[in-house]
């Protein structure tokens, strides 16, 4: 779990511009203390301790405003910026390097059993306010813009954009940054 804890807090150094060294990370970063919760509730849940993975969710989701099924998996060094008001469901599933704004949601779009949460590729960002919603995949490396509303598969290096998102391939001009903060209405 160190070495963990070591690449949580590098991972928030390098993406967050903000951030001044790793005392601060680590204690004052609420999507860590989320993702810490996280993989001690998941660990719970993988043996059974379904109701204890529970209400330790619900306690992380108290304390930081992030709400994590304990039932999702989670890849390394995943980061989640700010974090207010993110929600990821039971059956999602999240890449490494893998980073979120805050209001982002993965969530489903049935009451049926199974999968029913997206699949996130290693190194996707999203941007704030984004919804992905049901059992969609966002290929590795893509960008889902802020306030976009995905609810269809997206291949590797797609840039997903507007409501419902429209998918294109990312070109040599894309400046990632100015796309996780695009408004919805923008035109592809």
């Amino acid at each position: 779990m160190p070495l963990h804890v070591r690449e949580d807090v590098e991972a928030a150094r390098r993406r967050d511009p903000a951030a001044r060294g790793f005392v601060e990370i680590a204690l004052l970063y609420p999507g860590l203390h989320a993702i810490w919760a996280h993989r001690v509730n998941h660990w719970l849940w993988l043996r059974g301790a379904r109701f204890a993975a529970r209400a330790g969710s619900q306690i992380s989701r108290w304390m930081t405003g992030i709400e994590i099924h304990p039932g999702a998996t989670i890849g390394r060094r995943f980061f989640i910026d700010h974090g207010m008001g993110v929600v990821i469901g039971e059956t999602a599933e999240i890449g490494d390097d893998v980073m979120l704004y805050h209001q982002v949601t993965l969530g489903g779009r049935s009451l049926s059993h199974g999968k029913r949460h997206p699949t996130i590729g290693d190194g996707v960002a999203v941007g704030a306010g984004a919804k992905v919603l049901g059992p969609v995949t966002i290929g590795a490396h893509s960008t889902v813009g802020a306030n976009a509303v995905v609810t269809r598969d997206a291949p590797p290096r797609s840039v997903l954009l507007g409501v419902p998102a429209k998918i294109r391939p990312y070109t040599p001009d894309d400046d990632r940054k100015a796309l996780l903060l695009q408004a919805p209405d923008f035109q592809i």
